[in-house]
């Protein structure tokens, strides 16, 4: 039997089942969780450097830098490792519907959905039961991009 790992560089591969190979996810949530706060802290210091940085400019235009900021660090840190530096630390990636790590459209694709469904109430309370009651742990963004965080395979 050819397990989800062995599959990782072939063309076919996709999501590891949560059935059969439920380690990919075990945890995950936790992880994902605090991944967000460490993710939210470094983009939080990054705009207060940009603040001192604009000789307080930035303080005034706070929630434009903020997003800004965010937003670059986000679709840079997912295109290149698919994993922002709070899910590396967490030891666990964004994977596509394909299995594949994020390239830069998936990783753009993301951000939208992320800040799409966090702009709303309702989006961000259906993303958090997901991510609650799915067998892969999926985001509302993950359902609809076909995506899933797993734990970073060995």
């Amino acid at each position: 039997m050819t397990h989800w790992t062995d599959m990782t560089n072939r063309n076919d591969s996709r999501l590891p089942d949560p059935m059969i190979e439920a380690q990919f996810y075990d945890g995950v949530l936790a992880k994902r969780s605090f991944a967000w706060i460490v993710d939210v802290a470094i983009i939080t210091a990054l705009s207060v450097g940009a603040g001192i940085a604009t000789l307080t400019i930035g303080f005034f235009l706070w929630p434009i830098f903020f997003i800004v900021i965010g937003t670059l660090y986000r679709v840079s840190t997912l295109a290149n490792r698919s994993a922002t530096w709070g899910m590396r630390m967490m030891g666990i990636e964004l994977r596509g519907h394909d299995g594949q790590r994020f390239d830069t459209t998936q990783s753009i694709l993301h951000v939208l959905g992320y800040y799409g469904s966090m702009m709303f109430v309702l989006p961000m309370l259906a993303s958090i039961a997901a991510m609650l009651i799915t067998d892969r742990r999926q985001s509302l963004t993950d359902l609809v991009l076909g995506s899933a965080a797993i734990n970073r395979p060995a």
